[in-house]
C-alpha cells in the first residue's frame, strides 16, 4: 500500500517497536531446577546494564554542548542523569528483598561471573571523569570489552569538559580554584555556572550514594568479609571505591569558601 494508512499487518505495534519478543526471551536462569529469586537478579542487573547505556548517552551529548558552551542545555540533561542516578539507588531495596539463603541457592551458578566484569559501568566512570589506566587492564587486550573501553577513553571526560568550558567562557581567575570561587561568590554574574557546578555536584555524590547503598547490600547478602562472585574481594573491594570523586575540583573549591588570603611573601 504506497499511499494511505498501512493495513493491521503492516502496522508497528508496541510490542515490535520495543522488540518486546526478543527483550523478555533473555532472562535465563541457570540454576535447576531455576530458583525462584533468580529471575529476579537477572531482570535487576539486565535493567542496571539498560540504564549505563542511556546514561553514557546522556553524558556523550553532555560532553557535546559543553564544547559548544551550551551551558544550560548541559544542566538540563545533568538533571536528567540525576533521576537516572536516583533509580539505580532504589532499585538497590529490590535486590535486598533476597535473603542471603536465596541468593547462595543459585549464586555458585554464576561463577566466574561478576558485575566487576560491567565494562559499561567502566566506561559510565571513565565518561565521567575517572581516569584509571587500571580499569583497561580489567579486560584482555583484542576483547570487544577492552575495545569499548579504549574507545572512551579517546573521548573528553564530563570533568574535562566542564573544566575547558569554564576556561573559555567562565568568571576570569588565575586557576580552576579562583574561577570556580567566583562562580560560587558572585552566582548572580555567574548564575549558569552556578547551576552547572551544583548539578555535577549532586551527579557525584548521587553516584556516590548508589556506592554506599551497593556496599551495604552485598554486606546484607553476602556478608563484609565473604570474596565476592568471580573472585573479587566482595564488599572489602568496594569499600576502597567510596572515596572515588568524579569532579575533585567542585568539592575542593569548598575548602577555599571563605577561607583567608593567602598571605604574600
Amino acid at each position: 500500500m504506497p499511499f494511505g494508512l498501512p493495513d493491521d499487518a503492516q502496522r508497528l505495534s508496541y510490542g515490535g517497536y520495543l522488540h518486546l519478543p526478543e527483550l523478555l526471551s533473555l532472562q535465563r536462569p541457570l540454576s535447576d531446577p531455576p530458583h525462584h529469586d533468580e529471575l529476579l537478579f537477572i531482570v535487576v542487573h539486565q535493567v542496571y546494564e539498560l540504564w549505563f547505556k542511556e546514561l553514557l548517552h546522556e553524558l556523550d551529548a553532555i560532553v557535546d554542548l559543553l564544547e559548544h558552551d551550551e551551558i544550560l542545555e548541559a544542566v538540563r540533561l545533568l538533571r536528567r542523569c540525576l533521576e537516572i542516578e536516583r533509580v539505580l539507588v532504589a532499585q538497590v531495596a529490590v535486590l535486598e528483598t533476597m535473603t542471603p539463603g536465596d541468593f547462595l541457592a543459585f549464586r555458585d551458578r554464576l561463577a566466574p561471573a561478576s558485575g566487576f566484569q560491567s565494562w559499561q559501568f567502566r566506561e559510565l566512570e571513565l565518561a565521567a571523569g575517572l581516569r584509571d589506566p587500571a580499569m583497561l587492564a580489567l579486560f584482555p587486550e583484542g576483547t570487544p570489552e577492552r575495545a569499548a573501553l579504549e574507545r572512551r577513553w579517546a573521548r573528553p571526560t564530563l570533568r574535562e569538559a566542564w573544566l575547558a568550558a569554564l576556561q573559555r567562557r567562565g568568571p576570569a581567575g588565575a586557576n580552576v580554584q579562583e574561577r570556580l570561587v567566583r562562580v560560587y561568590t558572585e552566582p548572580r554574574v555567574a548564575y549558569p555556572w552556578i547551576l552547572l557546578a551544583e548539578a555535577l555536584v549532586e551527579f557525584d555524590e548521587t553516584f556516590l550514594l548508589w556506592r554506599v547503598r551497593h556496599v551495604q547490600m552485598v554486606e546484607r547478602i553476602i556478608g563484609a568479609g565473604r570474596p565476592g562472585t568471580g573472585g573479587s574481594a566482595g564488599a572489602a573491594y568496594l569499600r576502597t571505591t567510596l572515596k572515588r570523586r568524579t569532579q575533585p575540583e567542585l568539592w575542593a573549591v569548598r575548602d577555599a569558601l571563605g577561607a583567608p588570603p593567602q598571605a604574600v611573601p
